[in-house]
């Protein structure tokens, strides 16, 4: 082999490589948790010869000798809900993707989102503790023990009938309260001469708390 046939397949070796170069498609993305964008970098692509198939887990390009497949992208897509629009410079493929999530990447073999993907949404279980306890009724339980019927005798409760019992049940009620259920206790338990106790602030803050004083006896202020 001479000198100039060598100089001519070394020449044709380096247009084959050439063209299979300029055959491959630049292409870069950008995404987010619900869609994935795909800008192809095909100057002058005309929007007729330009042929685009999505599927599942892979996309083909094609315009005239330039092709450009993309498999097995890193998650599923809506096959349905994919489009593009051919420019001047690129040409944009916009793809909807199945499960929310970033990708990282955009081709190679990564979990199926959708095998892995809780199928409702999760709770912590500090939210789940929190919801399912509910909340106590200051109003409802102090409206019960102050009317309750029952007479606790002298061998149930040494102290029956004394202050401490008072005390303590008022102490109890005060210390698990919050600001609100706190203010309108001081503030019901003294306009009211120590005959109503109220947890409601709101009702309690309108106006002056009327003496209630127990049935069969009669309220008289003391000059």
């Amino acid at each position: 082999m001479n000198h100039e046939s060598r100089n001519f397949i070394t020449l044709a070796l380096f247009f084959c490589i050439f063209a299979q170069i300029m055959a491959s498609l630049r292409h870069e993305f950008y995404e987010t948790d619900e869609k994935l964008t795909i800008s192809i970098f095909d100057r002058g692509a005309d929007p007729a010869q330009v042929s685009i198939t999505f599927e599942p887990r892979k996309i083909s390009y094609a315009n005239g000798e330039k092709t450009l497949s993309l498999e097995p992208l890193k998650g599923q897509i809506d096959p349905e809900k994919c489009d593009f629009t051919v420019g001047k410079v690129k040409v944009e493929l916009r793809l909807v993707k199945m499960a929310q999530g970033r990708w990282g990447g955009l081709t190679g073999d990564a979990p199926d989102l959708l095998q892995t993907a809780p199928i409702g949404p999760t709770t912590s279980p500090a939210v789940a503790e929190a919801r399912a306890k509910p909340k106590k009724n200051w109003e409802e339980l102090t409206t019960k023990i102050l009317t309750s019927e029952k007479e606790v005798t002298a061998d149930e409760d040494p102290n029956v009938g004394g202050d401490s019992t008072v005390n303590s049940f008022f102490q109890k009620i005060f210390g698990d309260a919050d600001d609100d259920a706190r203010r309108a206790m001081m503030k019901s338990f003294q306009e009211s001469g120590g005959t109503t106790l109220s947890t409601n602030w709101e009702e309690v803050s309108k106006s002056t708390v009327e003496v209630k004083p127990p049935a069969g006896s009669e309220w008289k202020k003391w000059d």
